[in-house]
């Protein structure tokens, strides 16, 4: 495998500019596989212990990009690195994976996901790493890997993050660059939301669908094809259960209705609900529940 994407030096004249411009820029950095120069690259970070609800929200934020000329940028750990990477895998979006090691197949770290790291590779995105490529990860490697990550993004997109944790650290290095810091709300009553609650709280951007990741980022709209992100293209995306219960919304409703006509926990209700106003389909105010 690794003769077919050998690591080499990414020379420093070809680094996007906001990576040169760090404080603590890399002496030097190693590369695998293909860097588009013109995408928009995101940085997406969450906890390796995620919630339902982190899962949730990732994988439909990242599907609602597809189409878009977007790099989204995370670790090679477990967690929301690893949903984040590989919904982006199955949409089709470009992938920039930065382990916190050298970039041989001997050293890549976890060991776990050395397989998933040549998916990437196979599927156009690319490896990236200022270590030397034997190099075995450790304990200070990785907090000098995250201001890479934070470095080559444009923007930072924080899913979860507890109150002290290594996503905190990733997000107090996105302000320190002066990057945008995209946050998603999440429940006052959950360990994993209080960091990032806190974050909008100081004036992180609020995301709560895909819509708002689009719009403010500039982006521009799929060349081709439907666009992803308008919710009322179709329903084709929606699990079963999503459709179901958006379409038995019409106009003003609220979760005891819904939950008086279906035979669920409220808890997969929330869910649901959830997912579907992150898609931008239906509005939630104040228990009340409409569409868009």
């Amino acid at each position: 495998m690794e003769e077919n994407w050998p690591a080499r030096a990414w020379p420093r004249k070809s680094w996007p500019e906001e990576l040169v411009n760090i404080p603590d820029p890399p002496k030097r950095l190693r590369i695998r596989g293909a860097m588009p120069p013109d995408f928009f690259r995101l940085c997406v970070v969450g906890p390796r212990k995620y919630t339902s609800y982190g899962e949730l929200v990732c994988k439909k934020l990242i599907s609602g990009l597809k189409g878009y000329p977007i790099s989204i940028i995370s670790g090679l750990a477990h967690g929301i690195d690893s949903i984040a990477h590989e919904t982006a895998l199955e949409n089709h979006l470009h992938v920039i994976a930065l382990p916190g090691s050298g970039l041989s197949d001997k050293a890549i770290y976890p060991r776990t996901r050395l397989n998933f790291a040549h998916k990437i590779l196979e599927s156009g995105g690319c490896l990236i790493s200022e270590y030397d490529d034997e190099f075995l990860a450790t304990n200070w490697s990785f907090p000098r890997r995250n201001r890479l990550m934070v470095g080559l993004a444009k923007a930072t997109l924080i899913i979860e993050a507890r109150e002290k944790s290594g996503t905190m650290i990733t997000a107090k290095l996105t302000a320190d660059y002066n990057r945008d810091m995209l946050t998603v709300p999440g429940s006052i009553l959950s360990e994993n939301s209080i960091g990032a609650n806190s974050l909008i709280k100081d004036g992180a951007q609020v995301i709560q669908s895909v819509t708002d990741i689009i719009d403010f980022l500039g982006l521009k709209k799929a060349a081709s094809g439907v666009d992803s992100a308008d919710p009322s293209a179709d329903l084709t995306g929606l699990s079963a259960g999503e459709k179901k219960i958006f379409l038995q919304i019409d106009g003003m409703t609220n979760t005891e209705t819904l939950l008086a006509k279906n035979n669920m926990a409220v808890e997969t209700l929330n869910i649901i609900l959830s997912s579907l106003e992150i898609q931008g389909l239906i509005s939630v105010a104040g228990g009340q529940i409409c569409k868009k």
